[in-house]
């Protein structure tokens, strides 16, 4: 009876013989066995191209085994076509049971306690008295740290830009010395006179490189302001970014910017502060780095002297896949990179799982054409740019690409860049974000472009928390957009400024989206329809909102703004895809053929076939404007009055009770137990590696 018994075990252990290990202690001269593993990655990589060569690898699946402990990282791990898996028998990189396994792009410092108070007394004068005592220097040079990268203007519109090197302290970013502190702004004072004019919408707009002007005297006790920074909102709540300081005239509080200067110009009035000034390192947190006397000054947070601190140095990505098939990533800590952390181009079926990713200086992953390729139960945290951006399939052909975010965790995206850098970013034709859970966000938690995407089982809250004029889930200004899917998502306490922010945000008269089934508690316009057509907003739930629905028909506005947006842009994108086609897909756009007509005789396009119906809502509920008429709207079978009974919604449990009378109007119950997080092995596995991971 023994003797099956055995030889099953003999035949596991052979498997796991012919799987490849690797440790940092290990050797690239060994074999790659558990018991005398490789030392390298690319050591690793080059042995699973050898065996697939020979014909040599399994069947199933085969795996490359990673044991615990950093794997410093001064390059991309490059993988080729010739890396590839097969359709059954994928490649895995793999961490070893519940080990840490960190691929770090950054190098780790010694801890703090191991820093000197500040020596140059001439630099130490700098600082305020009570902040002197506090502030440790560290020579980075006499480390061996010298390239610690350039500041570059980046923000909206911009593109990314690969960071310079940052500093994290016990698993978090630190701050660069600002002034104002975080979370605060100083405003736009005004101009010069004769340097600024007015926008179309009746602002004043200085004109670069006249520059503006600040208020107050603060500057005048910075020493050297040859590579301050501004960072601002110039002109909208929506369009930030940092541009270099070129002249800071004192006597007339004015600055000029370097080249590219405030996107849309600087309007009075507006967000913005001053960074990377050594003498504003003034609380717990912030740092500064003299790039020429490679000194580093921080001023540590309390309560954890033995807390690692890292300083990101790599330029790339840590992990770069082109033209790959069939390989996974499972189980890794990728960390403290100043680019992207994984880049995946082509390929089809490649999967980054259970993995931690964070401190990093532009984006989580980046997936670009392909098909297929999936981010599953994963971890994002503290990304300068975005999170997870899919771009697949084809929109000539509407063929779907086929890549999905599913079960993954996304808190404080946009350290850099703040707008249109989502946690989830959709391109294409075909995608999908599920069950998600997305948090702390400056900007939107979803953006997508594109055709049949389906959003579905996601919680997204307090996201617009330092923008105006945003969407949790937005997209906009085409109308060819079609067939996506907003379904079943819990969107609530989302912030903004100024114009605040929507909770389904269709902007300037994108159509054709059915949002079904999701719950929003305490947004601001819950659902907001922006000119679009063909919408279908049913059987949702709406708490206390302000109001529920909101929509307009700008589409048939007039002024030269809005005309030249419809009748020039849209209709160029309408035309940029087959015609045959989208007519087929979606009939729906056959209307807009006889109500575009002429160029030269337009008279815009109304917000029509529009259906908002089974819905339920306690508090405001609809509010159309700015052309929009009730006949472009069928309105129907709402439940907008009354109490829907809910089980228990001060501790949002926004179930409604089986006797509601909210089910008369054909209400369908809302599968609550299905939204956010799922727990599987990989979420239980970070569970317990992360307990040496702070969140």
């Amino acid at each position: 009876m023994r003797f099956p018994r055995l030889l099953a075990l003999f035949a596991g252990a052979l498997a796991v013989q012919a799987d490849f290990h690797v440790a940092p202690s290990g050797s690239d001269a060994n074999p790659g066995s558990r018991g005398r593993p490789f030392a390298t990655l690319e050591r690793a990589r080059d042995a699973v191209r050898e065996r697939r060569a020979a014909g040599q690898l399994p069947k199933g699946e085969f795996t490359v085994w990673l044991h615990g402990g950093d794997y410093r990282r001064t390059n991309a791990l490059e993988l080729a076509e010739a890396d590839s898996g097969r359709p059954a028998a994928p490649i895995v990189w793999r961490a070893w049971k519940d080990d840490r396994v960190r691929w770090l792009g950054g190098v780790a410092l010694p801890p703090v306690v191991r820093w000197s108070p500040v020596a140059d007394a001439a630099v130490a004068r700098r600082f305020d008295e009570a902040v002197r005592p506090q502030v440790r220097e560290l020579d980075l040079r006499a480390l061996g740290i010298t390239d610690f990268g350039e500041m570059k203007s980046r923000g909206f519109s911009r593109g990314t830009a690969t960071a310079h090197c940052e500093l994290f302290f016990d698993g978090r970013p630190m701050t660069l010395a600002r002034w104002p502190n975080e979370g605060e702004f100083d405003r736009l004072a005004g101009f010069p006179a004769g340097s600024g004019k007015n926008d179309d919408h009746g602002g004043n707009i200085g004109e670069p490189p006249g520059g503006f002007l600040y208020s107050g005297d603060r500057p005048n006790r910075w020493q050297d302001p040859a590579d301050i920074w501004v960072h601002g909102y110039w002109a909208w709540d929506w369009a930030n970014s940092y541009e270099r300081i070129a002249e800071l005239d004192r006597e007339r509080r004015f600055i000029r910017t370097a080249p590219p200067h405030g996107l849309y110009g600087f309007r009075k009035g507006q967000r913005f502060h001053f960074l990377n000034v050594l003498e504003e390192l003034d609380r717990p947190g912030e740092w500064y780095l003299d790039r020429t006397a490679g000194k580093l000054y921080f001023w540590p947070p309390d309560g954890a002297a033995g807390a690692e601190v890292t300083l990101s140095l790599l330029d790339q990505p840590l992990v770069q896949l082109s033209g790959v098939s069939h390989v996974q990533f499972r189980g890794l800590v990728l960390e403290a990179t100043r680019g992207n952390g994984v880049e995946i181009r082509g390929g089809t079926n490649n999967r980054i799982v259970g993995c931690i990713l964070r401190n990093l200086g532009n984006s989580g992953v980046i997936v670009e054409g392909g098909t297929g390729h999936g981010v599953v139960s994963c971890d994002l945290f503290d990304t300068g740019d975005g999170g997870v951006s899919l771009t697949g399939g084809d929109r000539q052909t509407l063929t779907p690409g086929g890549h999905f975010v599913d079960n993954c965790h996304f808190q404080r995206q946009g350290r850099w860049s703040k707008c249109y850098v989502p946690a989830i970013a959709l391109t294409g034709v075909g995608l999908r974000a599920s069950h998600n859970h997305i948090h702390d966000h400056p900007h939107c938690a979803i953006l997508f472009w594109g055709n049949d995407h389906l959003m579905e089982f996601n919680d997204i809250h307090h996201i617009a928390l330092e923008t105006g004029d945003v969407g949790a889930i937005y997209t906009g200004r085409d109308y060819s957009f079609r067939g996506n899917r907003i379904r079943h998502n819990f969107i609530h306490e989302t912030g903004g400024v100024g114009m605040g922010s929507m909770g389904v945000y269709m902007d300037d008269c994108v159509s054709g989206t059915e949002v079904f089934g999701n719950v929003f508690y305490k947004v601001h316009w819950a659902m907001f329809i922006g000119g679009g057509r063909d919408h279908r907003v049913e059987n949702n739930l709406f708490v206390d909102c302000d109001p529920a629905v909101r929509a307009d028909a700008r589409g048939l506005d007039a002024s030269p703004v809005w005309r030249s947006m419809v009748n020039d842009y849209m209709r160029q994108q309408l035309a940029a895809v087959p015609a045959e086609l989208y007519r087929s897909r979606y009939p729906a756009i056959r209307a807009l053929d006889a109500l575009y007509g002429s160029k030269d005789d337009f008279k815009g396009i109304p917000a029509e076939g529009n259906v908002v119906a089974r819905n339920v809502c306690v508090g405001k509920w609809l509010d159309l404007g700015w052309h929009a008429k009730a006949e472009g709207f069928e309105v129907r079978d709402n439940f907008t009055s009354g109490d829907p009974q809910l089980v228990n919604p001060a501790k949002q449990d926004f179930r409604l009770k089986p006797g509601s009378t909210a089910f008369s109007t054909g209400f369908q119950a809302i599968p609550f137990e299905r939204i956010g997080l799922r727990s599987d092995a990989d979420r239980k596995r970070l569970g317990l590696v992360g307990t040496a991971i702070r969140h």
